[in-house]
């Protein structure tokens, strides 16, 4: 097998350039007994590497190594003594009497040898670094250009070099040819991370960490690997070699402008740096593992990672269900899934089983695998039908329409659906399951049918019956059709498994209460904890704003979005199941007197940025344009490490496409945290929530609450308050008492300007939420704002606005049925 592949997409930047080492002194190569001493290099012949004493990181010690000549920031392929170190600058690399390569130390001890590794002697040895980047002995006598007595190509360190490193197997001698990281940046002796390739079954390539498989590359299809479905690129050609003498990857670069290396780096993610020779700043280029779907066996055996965004989820082969459900609905899918309950008729090769057809697949571990080069697609599944073991088959090679035969037997682990650039893979299913599939579809179209009859005539009856409790049944009966028609894969809990977990929803374990009803903690059988929100009989939500939770938080992913893990339906029991945030909301810490002292300036502004990067990913970088319309403490979340995350969507909106704004005649949110064209008018946009946010930041900067807070001065809100004390160029005195000094008082400043500039009356003027987080960042300058809204003196309040202030709710609770006028 000869063939060109690309494992990366690589592009260059004009960056400056800068040289990393000067030498004491330089060689092209170095004969019998002569010495490199530290301070002195041997370079290349064209100049490409050199070879020479350096520390690494921020370490004292020294070793030899082979590094990049004039290229920023150094950049060592190879380390001779990477076991042993040298504790002083005295070091030397000399070429002794026996022809070997010893590194000296301060006493003359031999610390490090290639004499074990030597094949044979020379009369004449020489020492060479080559412009491969490969530290070679040879014979001055011998004219075969490649007829070398040692390489450091033949012990690889961290790095893969291409034009002459391979990485496999020699199966004459059984010598294996890895990467193994470094244990740190600073220290590169053998780390616990290993790229190999493991010849059991069909070959493919593997990262350890120790004897755990993490990362599983996949194997050769003639075009790459089947874990990276990527094109082809010119510059590049790889080969991937296996018969009965050797497995082997080698690589050349064609386009000799370009230099580029694949490092294992000490946490156990895999980099590619790449430059041109015009351009002597190396760039990184792409980074290990990607996603969750990468870690290896994520899933268990028959089972298909995909993912949705940013989150994996796993989904049993045709023909297979979860091993464990009740482990299966909380996410928790290392168990995998076994073949269901409806027998092969398989008997001594004779099978009318079938093959179910998967598209953009990363294929199976190969571990456990038979393969043919030479047998056709319709052979090979042939040749599986005949096995009654075999229980999937796949083209060998993609080149051409496909070629070859790959057969799996037993269980099948770590796969995962690419959105483009995978496999065809064929499971093979009973002949009923097949039949099932057909009718399935049948019953579908005939359901649809049925079901949108009986849904009309239900929701006739409900406009009759008008009674909550009936109403409620109705609704609960259109819930699970949500989830189908929104084409949501949501988790669902057992009624029974919630009500365990909540001590029967003990009031002990009570968290809170929202418009949606009470929320609770609960402890599963193997530890895990969640929140429980509960729909109240007495709330004044429902069908809208449990689509709005599960439509908009299943669908958008974020580190600072709380987590929905699932849901349950139980007759007239309604729950949403999230991640538990064991800090509570962010109005339990700061308005309580004694909390509050634990959130010092730090943890503050990484929540105000925080809040403003999920805001910012709702309203921008997200698939739907969301428009929160409830954004206040409580409906911040704290993780352990007091990270915020939004949570409660009950009362979220869409927009579509390039719409920035909508209007309603039905206000939504809490007064306080509403901007005056939503409470007034019903006028809503992205510039509600960076109201919203406004008031958040300035709760949090000062510790004091919107809705109680009076300027004693002047009567003003904190809004009020915040404009007069900026106004008068003392608007450090807003903040929180219970930070004393400690602070930083140009973070606070710009904090403090954010939330006036959030909170202004007009909404054009107020910032999009990337600009928020440019300032915040401190990558943007800021204007000044402008008075905030609600301004105005208490005994000149318009009767409209004392009319908006009696009307709306003073606490916590969210509004939804006040009308706009």
């Amino acid at each position: 097998m000869d063939n060109t592949i690309m494992l990366s997409l690589i592009f260059f930047l004009p960056l400056s350039f800068i040289r990393t080492t000067t030498s004491l002194g330089s060689f092209t190569s170095l004969a019998l007994n002569q010495s490199l001493q530290d301070g002195e290099t041997l370079v290349s012949s064209g100049g490409t590497f050199e070879v020479g004493f350096f520390s690494p990181g921020n370490s004292t010690n020294r070793y030899l190594g082979i590094w990049y000549n004039n290229v920023s920031p150094l950049t060592v392929i190879w380390v001779a003594n990477r076991e042993i170190p040298l504790e002083s600058n005295s070091g030397v690399l000399k070429l002794n009497q026996n022809g070997a390569l010893v590194i000296l130390n301060g006493t003359n001890s031999t610390i490090w040898s290639s004499s074990n590794n030597t094949p044979g002697k020379s009369s004449n040895p020489i020492a060479q670094v080559l412009d491969s980047g490969n530290l070679v002995l040879k014979n001055t006598e011998t004219k075969e250009r490649n007829d070398f007595l040692w390489q450091s190509f033949d012990y690889p360190g961290d790095t893969f070099v291409p034009g002459g490193m391979k990485i496999g197997w020699d199966l004459v001698t059984r010598k294996e040819y890895f990467l193994s990281s470094w244990k740190s940046d600073d220290d590169p002796s053998e780390g616990e991370y290993f790229l190999r390739i493991v010849t059991k079954g069909y070959p493919q390539f593997f990262t350890f960490k120790g004897s755990k498989k993490i990362f599983r590359g996949g194997s050769w299809n003639g075009v790459g690997f089947s874990g990276y479905p990527t094109h082809q690129l010119s510059q590049y050609r790889q080969r991937f070699l296996m018969n009965d003498k050797q497995v082997f990857l080698e690589c050349d670069i064609l386009d000799k402008s370009i230099v580029s290396i694949y490092k294992l780096r000490a946490s156990g993610l895999g980099q590619t740096y790449a430059w041109t020779n015009q351009s002597n700043t190396r760039n990184v280029i792409s980074t290990g593992v990607q996603d969750e779907c990468e870690r290896f066996a994520l899933c268990g055996a028959n089972s298909v990672c995909i993912l949705d965004g940013n989150l994996p989820t796993c989904e049993c082969l045709k023909g297979y269900v979860p091993k464990f459900p009740e482990q299966w609905n909380i996410s928790y899918w290392s168990n995998g899934c076994v073949a269901r309950n409806v027998k092969s008729d398989c008997v001594n090769g004779s099978s009318s089983d079938g093959f179910w057809k998967y598209t953009e697949m990363k294929l199976p571990d190969t571990s456990f695998s038979w393969f043919s080069e030479i047998l056709s697609l319709e052979d090979c599944r042939n040749k599986c039908l005949e096995n009654c073991s075999c229980t999937s088959y796949s083209n060998l090679y993609v080149l051409d329409g496909g070629s070859g035969c790959l057969l799996w037997f037993d269980n099948m682990v770590d796969m995962r659906r690419f959105t483009q650039g995978g496999q065809d893979l064929y499971i093979r299913v009973p002949a009923s399951e097949l039949d099932n599939g057909r009718r399935k579809k049948m019953m579908l179209i005939i359901g649809i049918t049925v079901g949108g009859i009986i849904f009309g005539l239900t929701c006739a009856c409900a406009l009759i019956l008008r009674k909550r409790g009936v109403a409620r049944l109705i609704y609960r009966k259109h819930y699970e059709s949500i989830l189908k028609k929104e084409e949501i894969y949501l988790p669902t809990f057992d009624f029974s498994v919630i009500v365990k977990a909540t001590q029967n929803f003990s009031s002990c374990n009570k968290l809170g209460e929202g418009g949606f009803g009470p929320v609770y903690k609960g402890t599963l059988t193997n530890g895990q904890e969640l929140a429980v929100k509960r729909l109240s009989k007495n709330s004044g939500q429902g069908l809208e704003e449990f689509k709005n939770e599960v439509v908009l938080i299943a669908k958008l992913q974020h580190r600072n979005l709380v987590k929905l893990l699932g849901c349950c339906i139980e007759e007239e029991d309604i729950m949403l199941i999230y991640e538990y945030m064991p800090n509570k909301s962010l109005d339990n810490f700061i308005f309580d007197e004694t909390r509050r002292h634990l959130l010092e300036w730090p943890k503050r502004f990484n929540i105000i940025c925080g809040i403003a990067r999920g805001l910012l990913y709702l309203h921008q970088d997200s698939r739907l344009r969301i428009i929160h319309r409830d954004l206040k403490t409580s409906n911040i979340l704290l993780d352990a490490n007091l990270d915020p995350k939004i949570s409660d969507f009950g009362l979220a909106r869409t927009l579509l496409g390039d719409q920035i704004e909508a209007n309603t005649t039905k206000v939504a949110g809490t007064y306080g945290y509403m901007p005056p064209e939503y409470a007034v008018r019903g006028h809503f946009s992205t510039k509600s929530d960076v109201f919203s946010y406004g008031v958040i930041v300035l709760e949090i900067v000062s510790g004091k609450k919107i809705r109680e807070f009076s300027d004693p001065e002047q009567c003003h809100n904190l809004l009020g308050y915040a404009w007069r004390l900026w106004s008068e160029g003392r608007q450090l005195e807003l903040l929180d008492e219970a930070l004393g000094e400690r602070f930083t008082p140009s973070e606070a400043t710009k904090c403090i300007q954010v939330g006036l500039l959030c909170v202004q009356q007009r909404p054009e003027d107020r910032p999009n939420m990337s600009s928020v987080v440019l300032k915040l960042n401190g990558e943007k300058l800021l204007p000044n704002p402008k008075v905030p809204a609600f301004y105005i003196e208490r005994d000149t309040i318009p009767e409209s606005d004392a009319l908006l202030e009696n009307c709306m709710s003073r606490n916590e609770v969210s509004i939804t049925v006040l009308e706009a006028r």
